[in-house]
């Protein structure tokens, strides 16, 4: 599949505009260092003005970090999606949510794949996280119970994940790309729990509504330092409640 510019309307590039434009403005404040270095990098092709062409996205990480954009249909098999991330290839969806649901969505749009997610993987600390997370789905493939584990990690690292530096800042695609999660997430009306790889493998989630509880890492550092257990762990031991 390959992406087709021509394809959108006047209404997808409202859409877009829109979209961007005030998370752009609101996560000044709320996300962390590392998002917004990567998103100001990126500004010349990735901004307001225009819906992104993932060619260009894809020739810039050429120089960076090395990843680039596979063009789904929507959401694929975790087996599918594990394989991509080992290989630095991020999923994405083409198409753009309507204008009626803005604020709030449960399957991921473009929004959501290239304005939450692409940036942060032009860090080279993050970069190596995601693709190390890849590679151990991939040799675990088989094992429900450790690929369960490792989706309950993606959730509340990757997708929902908060980060503490002087505040607590965003860094989960899930909230970065979503106006109406990011300030609560930070916020005093859910809970944030210290990171704690076993204990973040027991937890379950739901797709279909905003988070109650969000996990807070010390640093990109930690996870890369985790991850570097996880697969001794998981096929050592069940790990599920």
């Amino acid at each position: 599949m390959i992406q087709d510019l021509n394809a959108y309307t006047k209404i997808d590039e409202q859409v877009w505009n829109t979209l961007f434009s005030r998370q752009y403005q609101q996560l000044q404040k709320y996300a962390c260092k590392e998002y917004l270095s990567c998103l100001n990098e990126m500004q010349s092709f990735l901004n307001a003005d225009s819906i992104p062409d993932f060619n260009k996205i894809n020739a810039w990480f050429e120089n960076k970090t090395g990843w680039s954009i596979e063009v789904v249909p929507g959401i694929i098999p975790v087996d599918e999606f594990f394989v991509l991330l080992s290989q630095k290839k991020f999923c994405s969806s083409t198409w753009l949510r309507c204008p009626e649901n803005l604020d709030y969505l449960e399957e991921p749009d473009m929004f959501h794949d290239i304005f939450g997610h692409i940036p942060l993987l032009a860090n080279p600390l993050f970069s190596e996280f995601a693709q190390k997370f890849g590679i151990l789905g991939v040799k675990l493939k088989g094992n429900q119970d450790a690929i369960t584990a490792l989706q309950r990690l993606y959730w509340y690292t990757i997708e929902f994940g908060l980060i503490k530096e002087d505040e607590l800042k965003i860094y989960g695609a899930g909230i970065i790309s979503s106006y109406g999660e990011t300030i609560r997430s930070v916020s005093s009306e859910v809970k944030h729990t210290p990171y704690d790889m076993v204990d973040v493998f027991n937890k379950t989630f739901r797709t279909d509504v905003m988070q109650e509880e969000y996990v807070l890492i010390e640093s990109i550092e930690q996870l890369n330092l985790s991850i570097s257990v996880m697969d001794k762990y998981l096929l050592g031991e069940s790990v599920l409640s």
